[in-house]
């Protein structure tokens, strides 16, 4: 029996579960831009936990006979929300403002070998070669996008944009980390929920402050249809498409599909913004894809 289900073919839905969950990641870290340049970061950010909490009220308790959560399983939570999404969200947000969604996928290009980094700092687990020359290639790749663009394209705020990018991808990636500590003991669906009421909660005297400053009708029914897409994108859709095909796909080989949030978001920037793509940005994204393969390519098991 065990050795069917070992052998058995997966099916094409869970890849394609896979692939639809990166690119949405990667379109609505673009189409981020878009709405950065309508709402303040800090209510945008309040607005989008709101709408996503409403949806998944019913995933809160987690279901008839689910256990209740130990002490270390909610301060995980906390940790998860506070890192993975109050800090990620303003860092990413402000980072897409001062930059561009190119440079966002790029930068966000790096997850997976900053996540086996943050592993081997935070966890012990072993990292090898490879995962070294992962987190090389994606530092190369950074530096090429921060350093291409013209200087006269170049705003004076731009710099501290990177950094912001940088500290996005940090979030991000103790977000996995953290996540690695509650996979088996909390429901993914209930984990969603609850770091999403956190980062509401977080984030709400930052939101109230801006919406006293805000004119909400000044907002036209086009950025609202998009900033409810992108509460639902994020906070929902994303995740369970991500664990549907998990059920299917080793982890070593989900992780190849990550390849697509960094050509979803420069497609975004480049089709919608307009935003340059030239020979520097092309290489970086070249750099970001061969980290992305060297981290997540699966070990050969040893020989006896």
């Amino acid at each position: 029996m065990s050795r069917v289900a070992a052998t058995a073919p997966i099916p094409w839905h869970a890849y394609a579960a896979l692939a639809a969950s990166m690119s949405i990641v990667g379109a609505y870290v673009g189409l981020a831009k878009a709405l950065v340049a309508v709402f303040p970061v800090f209510l945008l950010a309040w607005i989008r936990f709101a709408i996503a909490g409403v949806a998944m009220l019913g995933w809160l308790r987690g279901g008839a006979g689910a256990p209740p959560l130990e002490r270390r399983d909610r301060w995980l939570l906390f940790a998860e929300s506070f890192f993975g999404n109050c800090l990620f969200s303003i860092c990413m947000l402000y980072g897409v403002a001062m930059t561009s969604a190119l440079a966002a996928g790029v930068t966000l290009a790096a997850l997976p070998a900053s996540v086996a980094l943050m592993s081997w700092l935070l966890l012990r687990e072993r990292i090898d070669a490879r995962v070294l020359a992962a987190v090389a290639c994606a530092v190369i790749g950074i530096a090429l996008v921060a350093l291409g663009t013209p200087p006269s394209e170049v705003a004076p705020a731009r710099p501290l944009g990177y950094v912001l990018l940088v500290g996005a991808l940090v979030c991000e990636a103790l977000y996995v980390v953290i996540g690695k500590q509650l996979s088996g003991r909390v429901k993914p669906t209930r984990i969603s929920a609850l770091i999403n009421a956190w980062g509401f909660a977080l984030v709400t005297p930052l939101g109230v402050w801006q919406a006293t400053r805000f004119d909400f009708g000044a907002v036209g029914v086009g950025s609202w249809a998009l900033l409810a897409a992108y509460a639902i994108a994020a906070s929902i859709l994303t995740v369970w498409l991500w664990m549907t095909g998990l059920k299917h796909v080793p982890a070593s080989s989900a992780g190849v599909f990550t390849v697509l949030l960094p050509l979803s978001a420069g497609a975004i920037g480049a089709l919608v913004f307009g935003e340059p793509f030239g020979t520097t940005h092309a290489a970086a994204l070249a750099f970001a894809l061969v980290g992305i393969v060297l981290a997540t390519r699966p070990v050969p098991p040893p020989r006896r």
